[in-house]
């Protein structure tokens, strides 16, 4: 059965996130539903990771088998066709060979968290930042961030849910940069924890706000306790970037 990768941008704010479930609409049931609509078939979308309810993707990767071969644009066009009006698009459909798979093949992952920094409300980055109306100090988040490179047992930053079997992964990236009003917090590894990106970044509000310093996210990682994070930033300013293969 041909296989094909599918590079998908999706506006998590409808979904309750990638997975399929019966509590309400996901991207993969959307998908699988417009791969059916086209070809006719019920099929599996399996996807590089599970982003949560609200979490957006600027380049999530799924692989699909289809029982006979298209065009790579076909598959695309005719997917986007059936995914109208729901905000989800396949940018970019390649035929790949049978042992590609968006998950296990994957060597690193990249997410973008968006902070909105300001006292006004937002009104077009609704659901797409967090807004943090308190002044924050982006330099010293940077710095503080830099304490959770590398490899650790991540813990403290892990949801109590986390179906994972090690809370030990390698941070290989957590960078914090200013563009006027907005903070973007940028994180780069194998594999994420659950909410392990959100926690990190809520961490590093304290330290923003000066309510932590570097020394206190260094105790709260070595702690390896849930309840020593200090929150968990909202899934809204959260996307998914790109994955590398």
């Amino acid at each position: 059965m041909p296989r094909y990768k599918l590079t998908i941008e999706y506006d998590g704010t409808p979904f309750i996130g990638w997975q399929a479930q019966d509590n309400g609409p996901s991207v993969q049931g959307a998908l699988t539903d417009a791969i059916s609509a086209f070809t006719g078939e019920r099929v599996t979308v399996s996807g590089a990771g599970r982003t949560d309810t609200g979490v957006h993707a600027l380049a999530q990767v799924a692989h699909v088998d289809l029982s006979r071969q298209w065009d790579d644009d076909t598959v695309r066009d005719a997917i986007n066709f059936h995914l109208r009006p729901q905000p989800v698009a396949v940018l970019k459909a390649e035929r790949v060979t049978a042992d590609f798979d968006a998950r296990f093949s994957a060597r690193k992952r990249h997410y973008l968290y968006r902070i909105i920094n300001r006292r006004a409300d937002l009104a077009l980055e609704q659901n797409r930042a967090w807004r943090v109306p308190r002044p924050l100090d982006s330099a010293a988040m940077h710095e503080s961030a830099q304490r959770l490179i590398g490899k650790h047992d991540f813990t403290t930053f892990r949801s109590t849910e986390c179906q994972a079997r090690s809370p030990v992964k390698t941070l290989d990236r957590l960078d914090v940069a200013r563009d006027g009003d907005e903070i973007r917090v940028t994180a780069s590894a194998r594999s994420f924890l659950q909410h392990q990106v959100r926690s990190m970044v809520g961490s590093l509000v304290h330290v923003g706000e000066g309510k932590w310093r570097a020394n206190d996210l260094a105790a709260a990682l070595a702690a390896r306790d849930r309840t020593a994070c200090g929150q968990v930033a909202p899934p809204h300013g959260l996307y998914l970037m790109r994955v590398d293969y």
